[in-house]
Formats: C-alpha cells, sequence, structure tokens
C-alpha cells in the first residue's frame, strides 16, 4: 500500500521535506487482492469478515487504541490508513503494523485534511470507514478549574478533528456499499461532573455531531452507520474496541447506526 504524493504544505510529509516517508510502502491499496482467502484444513476457503477488502481510515491511530484497532482492521483484511500528528510514532505504528499506510496531518487544520483527502482519493480510492480516536484529557478544580485554554484544547482535539474527517470524508461514506463512521465517547457525557465540564461538553458536542452524520446517512438512505463507543475509561479496553470497530462491518447498517454501545472493562 502506497503513501502520499505532494499534497501541499499542510500535510506533512513523515521523513522527507515534501512528501510522506515512502520507505516500506508499496504503491497503493488493492482492494480486490486486500486480504487473501484462508485454508481450513480440509483445503476448503474460509470467508473473512465483511471488513476484509474495505479502505478505512483510522485518525489518531498512535494511541494504544490506535494500534490496537490499526492491528486488528489489518489482521481482517482491510486496507488501513493511518492518520496522526507525531512522526515518530507514525514510524513506530508502521514498523508494528507493516500493512498499513501512514500519513501525518493536522486534523484540527480543515485545509491539511482536505489536502490529506484529495491525496487518499488519489492513491488509494474512496474510504469505506472512519474511525475517530482523537481526544485527550482535561479536568480538575471543580466549575472554577475548567479554563479557557483546556476548553480550547478539548476542542480541538476531540470536536474540531471530528467535524473536519466527516466532512471530508462523509462523500465517501455514502457512497460505500457499507460506510462505518465510529467514535469514541465517555459515560460523563450521562453524569457530567464540575470538575470534568470541559471535557463532558465536547464528548456531547462529539456526540451530537455524530448523531447528526447518522442522520443524514439515514436521510439519504445509504447502507452506512455512524456508531458511538462509550466508556468509562479506554485504558485496558483497547482489544475489545479493536474488536467491536471489525464488527461493525458484521452488522446490518440500519441496525447500528446511531447507536451507543458501552463498552464495559473486563470482569476480573
Amino acid at each position: 500500500m502506497g503513501s502520499a504524493s505532494d499534497a501541499g504544505p499542510t500535510v506533512d510529509r513523515s521523513g522527507q521535506a515534501s512528501g510522506i516517508d515512502r520507505a516500506g510502502q508499496a504503491s497503493g491499496i488493492d482492494r480486490a487482492a486486500a486480504y487473501a482467502a484462508e485454508e481450513d484444513a480440509d483445503g476448503s476457503t474460509v470467508a473473512g469478515p465483511t471488513v476484509a477488502g474495505r479502505i478505512v481510515l483510522v485518525a489518531g491511530a498512535t494511541s494504544a487504541a490506535g494500534l490496537a484497532v490499526v492491528s486488528a482492521l489489518a489482521r481482517a483484511g482491510a486496507g488501513v490508513i493511518a492518520v496522526g500528528s507525531h512522526v515518530e510514532r507514525l514510524r513506530t505504528l508502521r514498523a508494528a503494523v507493516p500493512a498499513a499506510v501512514t500519513y501525518q496531518c493536522d486534523l484540527a487544520d480543515f485545509a491539511a485534511v482536505t489536502s490529506l483527502a484529495a491525496v487518499v482519493h488519489a492513491e488509494h480510492g474512496p474510504i469505506d470507514g472512519l474511525i475517530h480516536l482523537v481526544g485527550g484529557w482535561r479536568g480538575g478544580g471543580g466549575l472554577a478549574g475548567q479554563s479557557d485554554e483546556d476548553w480550547d484544547f478539548l476542542h480541538r482535539n476531540v470536536v474540531t478533528t471530528l467535524r473536519n474527517t466527516t466532512r471530508a470524508f462523509n462523500d465517501d461514506l455514502l457512497a460505500s456499499p457499507a460506510g462505518r463512521l465510529a467514535i469514541v465517547s465517555s459515560v460523563s457525557v450521562d453524569n457530567p461532573l464540575a470538575g470534568g465540564a470541559n471535557y463532558a461538553a465536547t464528548k456531547a458536542a462529539a456526540e451530537t455531531w455524530t448523531r447528526a452524520v447518522g442522520q443524514g446517512f439515514r436521510k439519504a438512505g445509504a447502507p452506512a452507520a455512524a456508531v458511538v463507543f462509550v466508556v468509562k475509561a479506554l485504558d485496558g479496553l483497547e482489544t475489545e474496541l479493536a474488536g467491536r470497530v471489525v464488527g461493525l462491518w458484521d452488522t446490518d447498517a440500519a441496525s447500528v447506526n446511531n447507536t451507543r454501545v458501552f463498552l464495559a472493562p473486563p470482569t476480573p
């Protein structure tokens, strides 16, 4: 799978002055050959998950959750496009998951995201899935401690990056025979605390935006779905999240569109 050619100065090219590092990457994602069918012991063909052959973009891919999701999608036969903001972390991810294509991009900059989308379309075609894992935490200090600086950080990471990526790739998801959008939210939306008001408010905004995207899917009659995964804390749930993401393509879009799915920690 290939990395990008020059998409302008807003898309940083990992390891090069003018382009994303192509080292170890091929020239593009072949949808028809994105996975190889396995054979059972008797020689019969075993069908892969229905995500196999889909092109899935993971935004915020260099976190522990991102690595788990990228790895699971690649193992399931998807063509994976991993996007992050840190060059070295992207190189580490690509070393761990060589099948993934990596791009560095400031997802809070809409011009950069539209440039990224143009490169992705040119080299890989339209995507079938957008998994948004960009986030962060700021909080504490009661209501008085909810600073403008923290609000700006959270709004930029949680809301702005989601708005930008969904606007840039919405047409892809609408046109796909199995478009999927997923985000990770928090139980704090249902039970907000004064010390986490900034965080809860941005997560609530992200959920509202995602539901609006889902309504657009439904109105268009598209076989696409928008799903919100809800956690108390994501630490320890990375594998569970990854499995649920892969499973989004095993379920009829209409049955999961605009649903909230709570991910509980494993029972000790």
